[in-house]
């Protein structure tokens, strides 16, 4: 579904409320809440991801805006124009601005390509594996001008396959479904080796978590690599296909241990070491993460380097409490299997979780496992994520390394 200049016309315009910050939005703010929209009868009969022009309380236009009733986040910008056509042409801009930055950063093409609203697309996420991208269209606009954007991306990057993954929460809070799909070409069959770092990930792109694969991590994983170099032996927890432990055997550590909770995310591993030729180093353990580091310290087993990249515990501010003490936990239980005068490196996902309250988190757990240390680095997502200015939400990946 292409958005035609005449849905401008069809369309009423939505209108901020008169003590809603519109500065905010003149400023660059991507997001209307629900509260700061007048929510009359003919906003709330817009269908999810109408595309409309939004006004502040004198009825000034700030822009074009999808629009979804449904959502908390009811309003996203899309563009400052109110005459903007989102059509194929307005996404191969977009996405050729966005695909200018990653060959400036990359020599190959495995990246993030989108970061949704940090790129000027709002919602989306698009994954590139070589000729094939994976999108996420995390917001009912997206999704309702999927073909549009699959065209534009074809065009732009000359994919051979694209494809859809409709996994992941913020898709159920835009009332979306969550089934996945190939948009274009065919599906691969096995998993694809995406070079990273030295080392060789295999990414499953129809079964594996979101897209495939974390590129988020990569200038945390050559940073942990640079600690390990001259034979480290390393500890990587919530590994899923070997993030940290492979980047590690590729920078020079004697031995890695994957621990994982899933099986085909171990296997996957395997296969990366197996292709990276160091298979000889490295081993899994499939368990609970928590209870294999507790066995681990009751074994005795201490390590070079251990790193902890968990899923996201805090993914909202109502759990945010509860994922500030599973971070705790994870420092406790962590600290005591790092060998004295070695690096413990513990990760965030959760945007929620800032980088203030998840170090300090850290540093109680750190503590209460009776271990002192010095924070060496803090690390954040790569290039290809960037932050929006005015989004924090955008800027959701904290890595913290200290020397114990």
């Amino acid at each position: 579904m292409t958005t035609a200049p005449s849905d401008l016309f069809d369309l009423p315009p939505v209108r901020l409320k008169p003590k809603a910050n519109a500065r905010a939005i003149r400023h660059g703010y991507p997001w209307v809440y629900a509260d700061d929209l007048v929510n009359d009868r003919r906003t709330r009969a817009l269908p999810p991801g109408a595309v409309t022009v939004l006004q502040d309380g004198d009825r000034r236009p700030l822009g074009l805006v999808a629009v979804n009733p449904q959502s908390r986040i009811i309003c996203r910008m899309l563009d400052r124009d109110p005459a903007a056509r989102i059509d194929e042409e307005w996404f191969a801009a977009r996405l050729t601005r966005a695909l200018d930055l990653r060959a400036h950063l990359f020599d190959a093409p495995f990246y993030r390509l989108v970061h949704a609203e940090a790129d000027g697309l709002p919602g989306v996420v698009i994954d590139r594996f070589g000729d094939t991208c994976v999108i996420q269209p995390n917001a009912a606009w997206a999704e309702a001008r999927l073909e549009a954007l699959t065209a534009a991306l074809i065009r732009v990057t000359g994919a051979r396959v694209v494809l859809k993954n409709a996994s992941g929460r913020a898709r159920a809070l835009e009332g979306l479904d969550d089934i996945s799909g190939v948009l274009h070409g065919t599906a691969p069959a096995a998993a694809v080796p995406v070079p990273m770092n030295g080392a060789t990930y295999m990414a499953d792109l129809t079964g594996g978590q979101k897209t495939g694969l974390f590129y988020d991590q990569r200038p945390n994983h050559a940073f942990a690599a640079r600690l390990a170099a001259g034979g480290a032996q390393v500890l990587d927890v919530f590994s899923h296909v070997g993030g940290f432990a492979l980047a590690a055997l590729a920078g020079g550590a004697g031995a890695a241990l994957s621990v994982d909770g899933s099986a085909a995310a171990l296997e996957l591993a395997r296969k990366g070491a197996e292709a990276g030729g160091m298979a000889d180093r490295f081993a899994t353990r499939q368990g609970d993460a928590f209870d294999v580091m507790a066995a681990l310290a009751v074994e005795g087993e201490r390590f070079d380097m251990v790193i902890c990249d968990p899923p996201a515990f805090a993914p909202s501010k109502q759990a945010l409490d509860a994922g500030l003490r599973a971070y705790e936990r994870v420092a406790r239980l962590a600290a005591p299997l790092v060998a004295p005068g070695g690096f413990l490196g513990l990760c965030s996902c959760s945007h929620a979780a800032d980088l203030s309250r998840f170090r300090a988190a850290c540093i109680r757990g750190i503590g209460r496992a009776g271990r002192q240390g010095q924070i060496l680095h803090t690390g954040f997502a790569g290039p290809d994520h960037p932050t929006h200015p005015q989004l924090a939400e955008s800027g959701y990946l904290k890595a913290l390394f200290f020397r114990l």
